[in-house]
């Protein structure tokens, strides 16, 4: 029924669509520091829903790397990796899970997880770290195994010391590791308790001195729609301080903060969020930001700096101190994975962020489906994006091979991209 279900709705919805193109959809998307922000469009009881069908890579084909660059799968055959992180002994964990559901309360919810499950973007959730290991350096993984399981929707992952930090969607967990260990069976000790549902990803990045932990815990709906008492500590960084074991808010008004990195030339914290959904192709952009302390970004009341959003109950004094985003990247492109490259990182990059696109399914026109690269100069953006990696979206848009995630520097200084519904780690090098 579901399957059938999703098909009615994408009949409809291509119909809406052809109807939104002929008033008229954005030629450029809304990217760099400043973005041409097209006029909200609200959509209304339909809005738009458009995700290919999931289809995964066949025999031989692979993203494609931009010039100079070259990609090969370090590992294959996993179920939904989302992210990734690197151990001191040239281990790489993958975090496998996936959306879980709750019970649909209108016609759209069920419309949007029909859709979504076409897609491969929920279901049932493996809730494990796999643990991946290329001891010959050839570039591919031949050991792959189960090294910690029974989680709760896992993402985020930290090492310090001799604690792996895991975010569950409802918590920070922490684990007792040995170095090169094949697995770890000990109970987890919890640190933080998160509600979870609606954004259920919990990124971690450690301070650089490694007494603090950064926790991006995204909102339960799109535009508070259930109440802003539903959304008590969420679209929020949560900062943790170890030796204490107590968290506070450090930043809110970011309804999906992912994706977690430090610039290293002025040490300051940034992260890209999802922004929110039912006012056009283009508006308003996803972003990559710096995070202030105490800082404030608009959710939900207002978009980009103090454009309102007049679906919402508004509060004023909220919308005067929202900041504006450093650096869009275009509508709906649900941008996850952030990791700072040094230059010459990726022969021909300077230095910059790494993103990792997800990709729309609530546009007109997809986008997203690419790994991309912000330039950097003195600490802030300084030119348009490049690509490192396309390919994962076939051109007619009517099905994906993969969708990049996570992204991280592998061990040996290639660059890491989780691929979840290719299922595969890629390899990104000179």
């Amino acid at each position: 029924m579901s399957e059938i279900f999703a098909r009615i709705v994408a009949l409809i919805g291509a119909a809406a669509i052809q109807l939104r193109r002929l008033q008229g959809t954005p030629r450029e998307q809304a990217f760099g520091a400043e973005p041409r922000i097209p006029t909200a469009r609200k959509q209304g009881s339909l809005p738009t829903l458009k995700m290919p069908t999931a289809r995964g890579w066949p025999p031989g084909q692979t993203p494609v790397a931009a010039p100079g660059l070259k990609v090969n799968a370090f590992a294959t055959g996993l179920k939904h990796p989302r992210w990734l992180c690197v151990l001191p002994n040239r281990d790489v964990l993958a975090a496998e899970s996936l959306f879980v559901p709750e019970p649909a309360r209108t016609v759209f919810d069920y419309a949007m997880q029909s859709t979504m499950r076409r897609a491969a973007a929920l279901g049932e959730s493996p809730n494990r770290i796999t643990l991946l290991r290329d001891a010959d350096g050839d570039g591919t993984a031949e050991t792959r195994q189960p090294f910690l399981e029974n989680l709760n929707q896992p993402f985020g992952m930290a090492l310090l010391g001799e604690t792996l930090y895991i975010g569950n969607t409802d918590g920070v967990f922490a684990f007792p590791y040995s170095a090169g260990a094949d697995r770890i069976a000990a109970p987890g000790r919890r640190l933080t308790t998160f509600n979870p549902g609606g954004h259920w990803t919990r990124s971690i990045l450690p301070s650089p001195d490694g007494q603090k932990l950064y926790i991006g815990v995204g909102s339960l709906t799109n535009i508070a729609d259930q109440g802003m008492a539903t959304e008590q500590g969420r679209a929020a960084i949560h900062e943790l301080d170890l030796a204490s074991s107590t968290s506070r808010i450090f930043a809110s008004g970011l309804r999906n903060p992912v994706g977690l990195a430090w610039e290293p030339h002025t040490g300051a914290l940034w992260t890209v969020v999802n922004e929110r959904d039912g006012l056009g192709d283009e508006t308003p952009p996803d972003y990559l930001t710096s995070v202030r302390e105490g800082g404030f970004y608009g959710w939900p009341y207002c978009y980009w700096g103090k454009t309102v959003d007049d679906r919402v109950p508004q509060d004023p004094a909220m919308v005067a101190k929202a900041i504006t985003p450093d650096y869009a990247l275009g509508g709906h492109t649900a941008s996850l994975g952030l990791c700072w490259l040094p230059a010459g990182q990726l022969p021909g990059f300077p230095e910059g962020m790494a993103i990792g696109q997800h990709g729309s399914w609530n546009r007109s026109t997809l986008s997203g489906y690419r790994v991309i690269f912000v330039p950097f100069t003195n600490g802030r953006p300084s030119g348009p994006a490049r690509n490192i990696l396309t390919g994962f979206l076939a051109p007619d848009e009517r099905f994906s091979y993969g969708r990049p995630v996570g992204v991280t520097i592998g061990p040996d200084g290639s660059l890491l991209v989780a691929d979840d519904v290719g299922n595969t780690i890629w390899r990104v090098t000179g």
